[in-house]
């Protein structure tokens, strides 16, 4: 029989590369999906399966992080092999504007449902995200051992998240892993995200379509690696015979204004002429270097990333190019469910 996974966060862009990759591997994948009044499920459109379809392998259920007697029910009608929690308010910079609603959702959240899971006596594999943001203020190279010191609400929200995963791990046996995930993007990134917002800019100033670019703190240094290649580290985490913690990262820092000279410069565009700086999109207080150190990620998991940052940006540029176009021609059209 196949495996059955669960996904909170399946609409997002971890959460659309590992449904891909779980369907690949046959298993039978259920998606948490935040009920909205629009359509919030573009990233996983082309894998969609409607109620009416017999036999379906990719489900998906309207639950939220914030509501745990939904997450006993569902997790006892689906009883999942794989957890994968995923949700999240998860930018930074909103973080500071929203601070009670991303420590509700990102850190109680975590615990909501590492609590449901006890609750509903599952036996099932769970798997945190983490995120380097915990590391914050303490100096690169981080590895799990680096103490955390976040610098934000959401960083913080994550360190609670990280805890509450290793004290059920240790007080109930569950098998709960934290994965400490660096920065990681791609085409399907959030277009607020410093990263997809360069490269969606790029394609839109190629077009005419924009003028200017706003940003903040061009000086922050970052690891940024590829999102389908993490969510495989994610999988491998869940495989071992114990549960621990890992972090995935590239080891390759690159500032804002390089990932800038990389995406403009692959559409042949100088970016000092149209990036502006806007103090709005400075956080409160900055991260100034996150570096990862995935050396036990590859020695435990096998696990080795193999697209680097100025690949990475050549890589979403080209697909926001191809949005654009795909637009304008009016290719793209949006098939409502």
């Amino acid at each position: 029989m196949s495996r059955t996974a669960l996904i909170t966060g399946v609409t997002g862009q971890d959460g659309s590369y590992l449904s891909e990759l779980l369907l690949s591997k046959g298993y039978t994948v259920h998606g948490l999906v935040r009920r909205s009044s629009t359509f919030n499920t573009e990233r996983i459109d082309h894998i969609y399966q409607g109620p009416q379809e017999s036999g379906r392998s990719f489900v998906l259920h309207h639950a939220d992080l914030s509501d745990g007697v939904a997450l006993v029910n569902l997790l006892r009608e689906i009883r999942p092999d794989e957890v994968y929690n995923l949700g999240a308010q998860s930018h930074v910079r909103v973080s500071f504007d929203a601070p009670l609603y991303t420590g509700d959702v990102t850190g109680l959240g975590a615990l909501r449902l590492l609590e449901a899971i006890r609750a509903s006596g599952v036996d099932t594999r769970v798997y945190q995200a983490s995120s380097s943001e915990m590391f914050g203020a303490t100096p690169p190279p981080q590895n799990e051992r680096t103490p955390f010191h976040p610098r934000s609400p959401y960083g913080v929200a994550k360190v609670y998240g990280y805890w509450a995963t290793v004290n059920y791990r240790e007080a109930y046996g569950m098998y709960a892993v934290n994965g400490i995930l660096f920065n990681h993007e791609s085409p399907r990134r959030g277009e607020t995200f410093v990263t997809r917002k360069i490269t969606r800019a790029v394609a839109r100033i190629k077009a005419g379509l924009q003028g200017e670019l706003y940003l903040g703190n061009l000086d922050a240094v970052r690891d940024w690696g590829y999102a389908p290649e993490y969510v495989d580290a994610m999988w491998r985490m869940l495989q071992q015979d114990e549960p621990t913690d890992y972090v995935v990262a590239t080891g390759v820092a690159a500032t804002v204004r390089q990932f800038l000279e990389t995406a403009f410069g692959h559409a042949d565009l100088d970016w000092r002429e149209y990036v502006r700086h806007d103090a709005k999109y400075e956080r409160p207080s900055e991260v100034d270097a996150l570096i990862g150190d995935a050396g036990k990620a590859e020695e435990i998991l096998g696990w080795k990333p193999e697209v680097r940052v100025d690949e990475l940006a050549r890589i979403m540029v080209d697909a926001d190019i191809r949005q654009v176009r795909d637009e304008l021609a009016g290719a793209t059209v949006r098939v409502d469910r």
